[in-house]
């Protein structure tokens, strides 16, 4: 059963608290992507008012793990998932709402299908790039995700 945007709302709200107070929140899951929102607030912002990058980067992160999670969850093995490493490019101040979208959806299915065949640990880059209201891309993230078969 795959992951409905209702049921990973709720996860950030009892898991990452944090990025609910923040407005983080999924819009859409399925087979090729995964999308999230936020909403540049007080509470998010920087001294420079726009939104804080470490934000930006619970929006787009959660874009790229819900892939992750929603693959591993229709596998039915019990499987492992940790971020290894991330970088990150601003090109403008995030203000207003921003929509991150991540279409790596193939690369976590191909990563989880050797990880189940061959036993051992796999790794992949995810990227999620975060628009503004008018198209314009503030951000673009990327994260190392490994993952591994539980014995």
């Amino acid at each position: 059963m795959a992951l409905s945007i209702s049921k990973l709302n709720s996860f950030i709200f009892f898991k990452l608290p944090s990025a609910f107070f923040c407005g983080v929140r999924v819009k859409e899951i399925n087979e090729k992507e995964c999308k999230a929102t936020v909403t540049h607030r007080w509470i998010n912002q920087n001294p420079f008012n726009s939104m804080y990058f470490a934000v930006q980067a619970m929006a787009a992160e959660l874009t790229t793990g819900a892939l992750v999670m929603n693959e591993i969850q229709k596998s039915g093995h019990k499987i492992s998932m940790l971020v290894a490493h991330n970088k990150s490019s601003f090109t403008k101040k995030a203000t207003g709402k921003i929509t991150f979208v991540c279409q790596d959806a193939d690369l976590v299915k191909e990563g989880i299908a050797k990880a189940i065949a061959t036993g051992e640990g796999q790794t992949f880059w995810l990227k999620s790039v975060g628009h503004n209201a008018n198209q314009v891309q503030v951000s673009e993230m990327w994260f190392e995700w490994t993952v591994r078969v539980k014995q």
